[in-house]
């Protein structure tokens, strides 16, 4: 499965027929400069952009490519630049996790930070925090858990879906598909709805919901279905981390999605 062929230089494939067509290397980033100059940190911060989007470009296009192929190599592409930039994607209000680090906190000495949670991520000492369990109150009285995760969880979180998972799997997806994809949404869904239902002879229109899917689904058969294009080890190690992270709730770890 990691024998030599040819492959992407930005992915390793697996498959046989070594249809890989190898593509430019990847440009060289600068170094980011002192902290306090914001001309500098917009630069650096569209770099960031840059270098995260010429990544997942590079990923859907090996994709569209060579669709069915297991890429073995990805992880490289969670860079130090890819985690500054998913740190500033993220909301500076929003609630601490269960470590109690907000968005602030971390900036403090944030190149520092960035540079270790790089180095533990591409070594496996990376390790993930349980999620922080805060209970919202629904409209029917009832509530609905939410689980709170902490900052650099959220980080390494958005930099993998950004950079690895997003490219793979839009290339992939229905076009009827609307749910938790990238720039669509419940109004696109109605919208397609909608005119589907003034072109067609519709007689009956379903409409249903898997009660608590997210609190059930089977872990083992989740990352079945990535390792079917995931062949990197460590990206799938990464997020089995991520699932048996658990959460924290009223002091005591429960082992909840």
């Amino acid at each position: 499965m990691h024998g030599m062929e040819k492959s992407d230089s930005a992915i390793v494939a697996v498959k046989p027929a070594n249809k890989g067509t190898p593509v430019p290397a990847e440009p060289m980033e600068p170094r980011a400069e002192p902290k306090g100059n914001l001309g500098s940190q917009s630069t650096r911060r569209t770099q960031d952009r840059g270098s995260v989007s010429q990544a997942a470009d590079r990923i859907r296009q090996f994709v569209q490519r060579e669709p069915g192929v297991r890429l073995t190599t990805l992880l490289h592409h969670v860079t130090v630049d890819a985690l500054r930039w998913a740190f500033f994607e993220l909301k500076k209000g929003a609630a601490a996790g269960a470590d109690g680090m907000t968005w602030g906190m971390y900036e403090e000495g944030l190149e520092g930070r960035l540079a270790d949670l790089h180095d533990r991520v591409h070594s496996g000492a990376y390790r993930a925090t349980p999620s922080r369990r805060v209970n919202i109150p629904k409209p029917d009285g009832g509530t609905r858990p939410l689980g709170v995760a902490a900052i650099e969880d959220k980080i390494v979180q958005k930099a993998v879906a950004e950079t690895i998972l997003t490219p793979i799997y839009e290339a992939e997806f229905l076009g009827f598909s609307y749910g938790f994809r990238p720039g669509r949404g419940a109004h696109n869904a109605l919208d397609a709805l909608a005119v589907g239902i003034d072109r067609r002879k519709i007689n009956w229109v379903v409409d249903c919901d898997i009660r608590k899917f997210f609190d059930t689904v089977s872990r083992d058969w989740l990352v079945r279905f990535l390792e079917h294009r995931i062949g990197d080890k460590r990206v799938i190690r990464l997020i089995i981390k991520w699932l048996n992270a658990g959460v924290m709730e009223d002091g005591e770890w429960r082992d909840d999605l």
